[in-house]
């Protein structure tokens, strides 16, 4: 196991080691912390906690004593715990005789106070398991004999209660310090953690997280180089992992944003920790007991250059807003003070403040099971305003969080607010307050609790921390969903990888079932899934609420059905934000009212709503269009060959085989649908007609549209089966008008027109030679743009038409499209986040 002090640097004169609880749970880890420190070559100071538990164990039996409850059962395990411990780790019997004394003496305490005893001297009682703890530590190391000492730190830190917690009292601390070292130099010492002394010799403890503070003061005087603090965590992540399991571990970071990362609830510091190095400039490590290769996080005076703006981001939660109003405010001094001043009388801290210049408002956020007293000390305060009617009143919200973004290259940097903000907007989550300090070192935004969880993840993802996640759901694994499922299963880890992208499948349907799986499902076996155990009735409702799932940033459907029961889902969806991406025609051609429902859903409800491959499957044609009319162009009409099936159909008729003959080719290839008279019909393309002019703002339906029926009106109402035995009856009325076609030297194309008037046919079409869709290939769609720009020379889209592959590349490229939109850097990485990424998920 390599020493612990690993990474290169130069041999401080003191090095101090903190190990908290989850590091000493057993024998087996106080042998483990042990070989982390055989290091002989300058002299170690080493800081223990409990063991894993026993602080929360000894608070319980001095309340159990303290109500006159039963205690024993308690004390007795907690004695035989560590009379273990010792036995596994010394052989002589010492160290288990001092423990048994101090557990009788324990146990005395605790029958005194199930006797009525009410000295104060108790509330020491949780920091005995540092006492212990040392004891163990010490053992473990080789005891005296291999010269390691052990100090308890009652014996020399004296402390007293300040309005920030326990203050040392530094000069008399280190007066006592240089006592107990006298005589016995430079040697290897075992501390206790958390406990200490006031002023008047009576013991105490540091408070919760105490240990780690302890840790900081002995560095401080002991006049360290450096402090490792060894924990069950990497470093210093990013996020909380519990949130954001993409979470990545900070490999350096200066003092200032360890100190904002700590207020804002960042669990592996304290606040409080921070001050006795940063006073002195002592570097402090956080590294892990488990894996001791890894170099942890290095905090120290100044932050290393490079890297994103933003180090981290944190979550405070349980929260309030209370927020005074008054247009009788506005430039009257001391309003902000009086309001301060109540909050501070009655007891409240402040966690954040958000004040507009025009000083017409003054919100605080603040704890929650505060606010109720803070709003009715500032009512209080304003009481003579509010009745002048001066000021509206107090208000307070409740159910707040607050996120908070810390990182020194905040600072200058323009675009940062932009970029967090942004990426909440796109997450859909609304920002309550803000706060920034001219220091540009923290930005604060307050937002309602339910988002917050969410919005971590899409600020993570927006300093690109973490893969931008989409949570997404598809609908259809027939022809083209099964393709869009393989393209992928192809595709994701390389997206992953290179562009930060995570695009996680969470839910798979089809019309009578669907499995929703919170963790992901593989695309390569969401289809296969549908016929599993795990499947269950399809519910389009529960469906979307599974995708939108509160703690992923952002939520999107694909629908690979022909549904119209989907499609009529479509504006509540994007309505909650889930963006849509569809090859389903019947949503962008049918009824108007429920077209004209989608959109006002996607423009106003913040879902996006994509549906490229519903027109020329994957070729820009929907791209095309509305590129030429954002762009100020203006359409004279359109026209083209919508249909690969028909395209196909009429490149190879050429009066030499019968109509019906390629219509069978064209079957047997798969070209057409399983009844070929929903190609000939017309309808087909009759609808991609309708949405091409409906993109094009024509008001426009599908009984508007002048539609050709190819199939001969007897065999339009009879069964598949006969209709396909009557094929034939359609040659002689085809043959006629490729006859009279060629007699004009013309080609016959299935062609859709929309003309400047909007008026729209589909049908055979007899073409010159020189018209671009006579010279197609195979089932090549092609779509002609006639605009103010392109009027001469028409504007062309040409390409394959059809095929689940190429359809399934459309609906892909729009599902990339959107996620693009969302801030996903293609192509781009965090320059660290990727190594140390891998390592977390290891």
């Amino acid at each position: 196991m390599p020493p612990a002090d690993a990474s290169p640097r130069p041999a401080p004169s003191c090095h101090v080691h903190k190990f908290g609880g989850s590091s000493l749970a057993d024998a087996s880890l106080y042998r483990a912390a042990a070989a982390l420190l055989q290091d002989p070559a300058r002299p170690r100071v080493v800081v223990v906690s409990a063991m894993q538990g026993v602080t929360d164990t000894l608070i319980t039996l001095v309340a159990l004593a303290r109500a006159g409850g039963a205690w024993a059962d308690e004390w007795n395990t907690l004695r035989a715990r560590h009379l273990a411990a010792a036995d596994a780790l010394q052989r002589d019997g010492s160290v288990h005789a001092e423990l048994e004394a101090e557990f009788d003496a324990l146990a005395d305490r605790l029958t005194a106070l199930a006797a009525g005893d009410s000295d104060d001297s108790t509330d020491a009682l949780p920091g005995l398991g540092e006492v212990w703890s040392s004891r163990l530590m010490q053992a473990a190391l080789g005891g005296s004999e291999a010269g390691w000492h052990r100090l308890d730190a009652r014996e020399v830190l004296v402390v007293h209660a300040g309005e920030m917690g326990m203050a040392v009292d530094w000069a008399d601390s280190r007066a006592r310090l240089a006592a107990w070292r006298a005589g016995r130099g430079d040697s290897n010492v075992v501390v206790t953690g958390f406990v200490a002394r006031d002023a008047k010799g009576h013991d105490t403890t540091l408070g919760r997280n105490g240990s780690d503070y302890s840790a900081a003061i002995f560095a401080n005087l002991f006049d360290a180089d450096a402090l490792t603090i060894w924990t069950d965590v990497d470093g210093v992540l990013s996020a909380d992992p519990r949130l954001v399991p993409e979470a990545v571990c900070l490999p350096s970071m200066s003092y200032a944003e360890a100190c904002e990362l700590a207020y804002f609830g960042a669990k592996v510091l304290h606040p409080q920790t921070m001050a006795p190095v940063q006073e002195r400039g002592i570097p402090l490590w956080i590294r892990n007991t488990r894996r001791p290769q890894l170099p942890g996080t290095l905090i120290s005076p100044r932050n290393e250059p490079g890297g994103v703006p933003v180090k981290g981001l944190s979550l405070v939660r349980d929260l309030a807003i209370v927020e005074l109003v008054g247009n009788g405010m506005v430039g009257v001094p001391g309003a902000a003070e009086r309001m301060f001043g109540a909050l501070r009388g009655a007891g409240v801290s402040v966690t954040m403040i958000s004040q507009g210049s025009s000083e017409h408002s003054i919100c605080c956020v603040l704890r929650a099971d505060q606010a109720e007293r803070a709003r009715d000390a500032v009512a209080a305060a304003f009481a003579d305003a509010i009745g002048d009617g001066q000021a509206q009143g107090v208000t307070l919200t409740q159910d707040i969080a607050v996120l908070a973004a810390v990182g020194d290259g905040m600072v200058g940097t323009p675009g940062v607010a932009a970029r967090l903000l942004g990426g909440l907007a796109q997450a859909r989550v609304n920002a309550r307050a803000i706060a920034q300090g001219a220091g540009e070192r923290n930005l604060s935004v307050a937002i309602g609790a339910g988002d917050a969880t969410r919005a971590l993840r899409a600020a993570h993802a927006a300093f690109w921390l973490s893969p931008q996640t989409l949570s997404v759901g598809v609908i259809g694994p027939g022809q083209v969903g099964s393709a869009l499922l393989v393209q992928m299963s192809a595709a994701l880890p390389s997206l992953r990888q290179r562009s930060g992208l995570d695009l996680r499948l969470r839910a798979i349907a089809n019309s009578r079932a669907m499995v929703l799986d919170e963790r992901g499902v593989e695309p390569a076996d969401a289809a296969a899934r549908l016929g599993g155990g795990a499947a269950e009735a399809v519910d389009l409702d529960r469906f979307g609420d599974h995708v939108r799932g509160e703690h992923l940033p952002h939520a999107l459907i694909v629908d690979c059905s022909a549904s119209p029961t989907v499609a009529a889902h479509y504006p509540r969806w994007l309505a909650r934000g889930i963006h849509v991406v569809t090859p389903n025609k019947l949503a962008g051609s049918g009824p108007w009212e429920r077209y004209a429902a989608i959109q006002d859903a996607s423009r106003h409800g913040g879902g996006r709503f994509r549906y490229e491959a519903t027109v020329g499957a994957g070729l820009p044609v929907m791209l095309t269009l509305r590129n030429l009319l954002d762009t100020g162009d203006e359409l004279f009409g359109i026209d083209g060959m919508l249909s690969g099936t028909l395209a196909w159909l009429f490149n190879r008729f050429d009066g030499t085989v019968p109509f019906s003959r390629l219509v069978r080719e064209a079957q047997a290839l798969g070209y057409t649908e399983p009844d070929p008279r929903d190609d000939l019909s017309g309808l087909d393309v009759a609808r991609k007609l309708v949405i091409l002019a409906r993109e094009a703002g024509r008001a426009l339906s599908l009984e508007d549209v002048d539609v050709e029926n190819l199939v001969p009106e007897a065999l339009r109402a009879v069964d598949r089966d006969t209709f396909l035995a009557r094929l034939e009856e359609m040659d002689e009325p085809m043959l006629a008008r490729w006859r009279e076609a060629s007699a004009q030297e013309k080609s016959l194309r299935h062609l859709a027109q929309l003309d400047r008037d909007g008026r729209a046919s589909v049908g055979v079409v007899a073409l010159p030679a020189e018209h671009a869709c006579c010279h197609t290939r195979l089932t090549d769609n092609l779509v002609q743009f006639r605009t103010r720009r392109y009027a001469d020379n028409p504007l062309v889209v040409q390409g394959p038409g059809a095929g689940p592959d190429v359809t399934a590349a459309g609906v892909f490229g729009d599902v990339l499209g959107i996620a693009q939109s969302l801030g996903s850097p293609f192509g781009l990485a965090h320059p660290w986040a990727a190594d140390a990424r891998a390592e977390v998920i290891a």
